[in-house]
């Protein structure tokens, strides 16, 4: 039985398998329409969440199978003191597959160690989104046609995004990737990430201002600045309207480099910019869907009826 908690326990060889996957999904859905029929995905939601848990949902669905869950902390027996191992025992009777959401880092894992089913991590705190991390890496590729030799851009809330730390360390095992860290000081990267770029000699570069960085960049990744990560109000009210994408902005960027963005905003991506070819932060969306559905399939083992056989073992 195997878990998606973080990116790095996929290989790179099934990491580009789930995308291939993904790929054949979205080129024809309607032949995936029955690949589940009686399974039940139960899907753990401690932190408030539209696109992550609709999108499992919709994935599950759209494989013939059935959903179960809560969307949040007070609708479970949290409240009541149990505990997520004591929780993931439980649903373990209920459902085939996991997709858990929490606040705390690393509860995934916990909830994985205990659990008789599958766990994919749907975003733990600050830490890892690996699902997200998936759908940006097909999007990149979709859109470059290669996830190497790029100058990538992330923008924003450096220091909370859990999406930008997970990108990252997955973009760091392909070769030629170059990384611009915008953000301001209060926001920058971890340590422990800038510890990794400099133990792989990896090259990237930190500053605060975007209007000089984005004619060299072949991929823009904007954030919002997170309020629920913010204990100081003032703070975040400091921060939030610290970068804000406009056409006029983009306009200083390549014509094909494209614009992503993990969702949902609030104003750093000016509403001018949706109608602009190279915004693809709804494609990701999209994409979301089609990614959780390979991963559904790999971690069930359920076989590609395209090809006619399992992606790849899940039994190790």
């Amino acid at each position: 039985m195997r878990h998606l908690i973080e990116p790095m326990d996929f290989t790179d060889e099934e990491t580009e398998a789930v995308l291939d996957l993904a790929d054949r999904i979205a080129a024809n859905p309607s032949q995936y329409s029955h690949v589940a029929d009686g399974k039940k995905l139960a899907t753990l939601f401690y932190e408030p969440s539209t696109r992550t848990r609709l999108s499992f949902e919709s994935a599950m669905l759209s494989l013939g199978g059935q959903t179960l869950g809560f969307s949040s902390t007070e609708q479970s027996s949290a409240t009541k003191g149990e505990t997520v191992a004591d929780t993931v025992r439980v649903v373990s009777c209920y459902a085939d597959i996991i997709a858990m959401r929490h606040p705390k880092e690393g509860a995934p894992l916990q909830a994985s160690m205990y659990a008789k089913i599958p766990v994919i991590n749907a975003g733990d705190g600050g830490h890892n989104h690996p699902t997200q991390t998936l759908i940006d890496m097909m999007t990149i590729r979709n859109r470059k046609g290669r996830l190497d030799h790029l100058k990538i851009g992330f923008c924003g809330d450096l220091k909370f995004g859990r999406t930008v730390h997970s990108l990252t360390k997955t973009l760091m095992r392909y070769e030629g990737n170059e990384f611009y860290f915008i953000s301001p000081e209060e926001l920058r990267i971890p340590e422990y990430l800038e510890k990794k770029l400099q133990g792989q000699n990896i090259p990237y570069h930190e500053c605060d201002e975007l209007d000089g960085v984005l004619p060299k960049l072949d991929v823009l990744y904007m954030t919002r600045v997170q309020k629920e990560r913010f204990f100081n109000e003032e703070e975040y009210v400091r921060l939030k309207d610290r970068y804000i994408l406009t056409e006029e902005k983009l306009s200083l960027a390549d014509k094909n480099m494209p614009v992503l963005h993990p969702l949902p905003r609030v104003n750093e991506i000016a509403y001018e910019v949706d109608d602009d070819p190279r915004a693809a932060y709804f494609e990701q969306v999209q994409n979301g869907v089609y990614i959780r559905m390979a991963l559904i399939m790999v971690l069930l083992g359920l076989k590609d009826p395209v090809k006619g056989e399992v992606i790849f073992d899940v039994e190790r």
